[in-house]
């Protein structure tokens, strides 16, 4: 009996590789080479699974000139990049990669936030220029991270982790909105009070993103809710791109309508808006979140673990769409 035919996008773990080749004829990328649309719809000819990273844009152009394919495994917790509406319409699953890499994230939002409070990036830059030739009252005063009121839009689990590093290792006020508001035991546990988009704007002396992307939260913060802003305040976005107006921002940061702006998700990335280059006030990082090695093989290993229930006839571990059968 011929094996199912799996195509995987990017270059990966080879110990993935290697596993899900225990199951499937594999098609790799170990170059790590960015298709374009046509050269993706071509590998996928005659495949009946792909393991996605997020960047690879599956919809109804793809799909239908792919009739073989039933699963597409993310290896993220977003998937912006499927287009589930024709998925469903095509009889095809999504599967994402929830909860591997939830404290992780966290983590990494948090350290993005006390980097931007305290101008980490700016003073390191400053040191290697060899522009320190002595110490200064103010010399590169940022803001205090404890004691301050952190404001988090989008409190899910991620939301949650950096409420509570927020609340118990820094003493810090916790406002939050979000779509729906959390039971009294989530809030109780997170330290953490909910108020409305605008109020969390004016309130908080650091203001964190982690909302998934959609229609809907496209340029959740935009010109207008960046002028609602205290001066003081810091904007950090681990969400996605297109969550924040970067236009917007980047004059926002130029004319010091606020402190400074730490991202790790962008528009179009992975190009950058250039305007955001060019002001001094901001922290940039690669989409890494996520990145320590441990994160990313559960990451890989539950995408792994999708493409391989779901084409054994077992069902897919955590899908997206409405679960199909194979």
């Amino acid at each position: 009996m011929n094996r199912p035919k799996v195509l995987v996008a990017r270059a990966i773990f080879p110990e993935t590789i290697a596993r899900l080749e225990e199951h499937f004829e594999v098609e790799s990328n170990p170059n790590d080479e960015s298709w374009s649309k046509a050269e993706l719809i071509a590998r996928l000819q005659g495949k009946q699974g792909v393991f996605t990273t997020g960047s690879e844009r599956i919809d109804a152009e793809l799909l239908d000139a792919c009739p073989l394919l039933k699963i597409c495994a993310n290896m993220a917790v977003g998937y912006n990049n499927f287009d589930v509406d024709a998925m469903v319409a095509h009889g095809v699953v999504g599967t994402n990669a929830p909860d591997v890499l939830t404290e992780t994230t966290a983590d990494f939002g948090f350290a993005l936030l006390m980097a931007t409070a305290r101008r980490v990036t700016e003073s390191e830059h400053f040191l290697r220029a060899g522009q320190w030739t002595k110490w200064s009252y103010d010399m590169f005063s940022g803001s205090d991270i404890h004691g301050s009121t952190l404001g988090i839009i989008g409190m899910g689990r991620i939301g949650q982790g950096i409420a509570k590093r927020g609340a118990h290792g820094f003493g810090m006020k916790v406002i939050y909105h979000n779509r729906s508001r959390l039971d009294a035991a989530l809030e109780a546990d997170c330290k953490a009070s909910y108020v409305s988009k605008e109020a969390l704007l004016q309130t908080a002396d650091h203001v964190v993103l982690v909302v998934p992307y959609s229609a809907a939260s496209h340029h959740t913060i935009g010109a207008a809710e960046i002028a609602l802003m205290k001066p003081t305040a810091t904007l950090i976005n681990i969400a996605r791109g297109g969550i924040v107006d970067d236009a917007a921002l980047a004059v926002a940061l130029k004319e010091k309508r606020i402190a400074a702006a730490g991202l790790d998700v962008f528009e179009g990335e992975p190009k950058v808006h250039p305007d955001l280059l060019a002001v001094p006030n901001v922290v940039l990082t690669p989409h890494i979140a996520s990145a320590t090695v441990p994160t990313r093989r559960a990451m890989a290993d539950l995408a792994a673990d999708n493409l391989i229930s779901f084409l054994t006839g077992k069902g897919p571990k955590t899908p997206v769409t409405p679960v199909l059968t194979a």
